[in-house]
């Protein structure tokens, strides 16, 4: 409920920068770390096919040093499976994935692909996986997340987090509201993420059916000023 809301911090933007000089600073463990210390319950990272930012070194790394939940985004292929496998984080966040995007761009189309989402599910669940998906604020696309069998899901806010104040945004959010409360119907956990930032965060924060959010490129923006303690514990006073 509200007031419980948790904070995931995603730290792929540290790798991004790491890799933009094929470098070995900074360190996306320590980031996460630092994040932890500041009262983030949760860190998350993308694995990508083409390994752009998460190598398996971080992921491995991770699984040895975060004290309170490790999310890994992934695609819904079979070499993505055996990393997990091989690595055993806490949860796996199922996610669209296409070379040419910056970063992930829209929710992932259950309905298309349900038979093989749920055998692939079956399969992480069995190793004590729990696994999410990250999917659009539509309702035919949570009815398929909950015929998949997932544990939970990730509200995708992008639409919302783009749009500027004004009647649009207010729509963006009522999708956001109509879905939470048809997820929470159908007995998901819902979590969010995508585009939310200082500015945006509170009117999705206001959701009762909220459980958690993932952020990643505005509290490492502001890191990149302020710090990551900082940060952090900013991020979590407006979502409280």
């Amino acid at each position: 409920m509200e007031g419980n809301m948790k904070l995931a911090v995603n730290v792929d933007h540290i790798a991004t920068l790491r890799e933009a000089r094929r470098h070995t600073i900074p360190d996306p463990v320590l980031a996460a770390l630092l994040a932890e210390q500041a009262g983030a319950e949760g860190i998350v990272c993308h694995i990508r096919s083409d390994r752009r930012h998460i190598k398996e070194r971080d992921l491995r790394l991770l699984r040895q040093t975060v004290k309170t939940k490790l999310n890994v985004e992934m695609a819904a292929t079979d070499e993505m499976k055996h990393i997990a496998k091989d690595i055993g984080p806490d949860v796996v966040s199922l996610v669209p994935e296409r070379d040419e995007e910056i970063t992930t761009e829209g929710g992932l189309d259950v309905r298309s692909k349900e038979a093989l989402l749920k055998a692939h599910i079956q399969e992480l669940r069995q190793e004590g996986i729990r696994v999410s998906i990250f999917v659009d604020p539509d309702t035919d696309q949570i009815d398929a997340c909950r015929r998949a069998e997932v544990d939970l899901i990730e509200i995708n806010t992008g639409k919302y987090a783009e749009l500027k104040p004004g009647d649009k945004r207010e729509r963006a959010l009522e999708e956001i509201q109509k879905a939470a409360k048809h997820a929470a119907g159908l007995g998901l956990e819902i979590h969010a993420g995508h585009g939310l930032d200082y500015f945006n965060v509170k009117p999705v924060a206001a959701i009762s059916e909220m459980k958690e959010f993932s952020i990643g490129f505005a509290i490492l923006a502001r890191a990149a000023i302020v710090g990551i303690d900082r940060a952090v514990r900013e991020m979590i006073a407006l979502i409280a």
